[in-house]
């Protein structure tokens, strides 16, 4: 198997270290958690379908151009997650 030498790895870009911040984010407060639960809506809000001069038009969920979208969905798990066992608190009301 062949190994990368180090002229052709990838060079990591600020994204790369967005997303693994993201991923490393611990929650450690119930305040925090309810924040990141708030913020971070559980359905994309974005799509729509819409009549335009009597054409019917839909534009697709855009969320999923987020270049962090998966990143904030693990998030808001892990925040859930939080307040469910850590907390015993009951998350219904962030649940779609």
């Amino acid at each position: 198997m062949a190994t990368l030498s180090p002229s052709s790895r990838p060079n990591p870009s600020i994204l790369d270290f967005i997303r693994r911040w993201l991923d490393r984010l611990e929650i450690r407060s119930p305040r925090l958690a309810h924040l990141i639960c708030t913020l971070i809506p559980c359905t994309c809000p974005f799509e729509h379908k819409f009549t335009l001069f009597g054409f019917g038009f839909h534009t697709p969920p855009l969320c999923e151009l987020n270049p962090f979208y998966n990143e904030f969905v693990a998030l808001r798990f892990r925040a859930l997650s939080y307040l469910s066992d850590v907390c015993d608190e009951d998350v219904e009301k962030y649940i779609c």
